[in-house]
């Protein structure tokens, strides 16, 4: 068995795929696979940034979530480098890495 065989991609991010009413993903694993590499990094990665934010701002675990949120989706005027849905699976595992209250 390979490495990307045993590759654990978490059932809530495979959820992103599955529509309403269905039990197969749109999308195929190695797809999903590479997409989730991506949110974990990025969550990863913005966990500095947002416990700095806090810090320097004065604000709620809340409002930085929400910011993060604002700035995933494309609502800054730029193009939003994920998905909604997951954009708000970034955020709730960035909530997890920080042990902040999720959204």
């Amino acid at each position: 068995m390979t490495d990307e065989n045993q590759f654990h991609i978490p059932p809530s991010f495979i959820a992103l795929y599955v529509p309403p009413g269905r039990i197969k993903p749109t999308a195929g694993r190695d797809e999903i696979a590479q997409r989730y590499e991506f949110c974990e990094d990025l969550a990863s990665l913005l966990t500095e940034q947002a416990s700095t934010t806090r810090w320097e701002l004065g604000i709620t675990e809340r409002d930085v979530l929400e910011r993060v949120r604002a700035g995933l989706d494309g609502s800054n005027g730029d193009s939003a480098p994920v998905s909604a849905a997951e954009a708000d699976w970034i955020v709730r595992r960035l909530a997890e890495l920080l042990d902040w209250p999720p959204l």
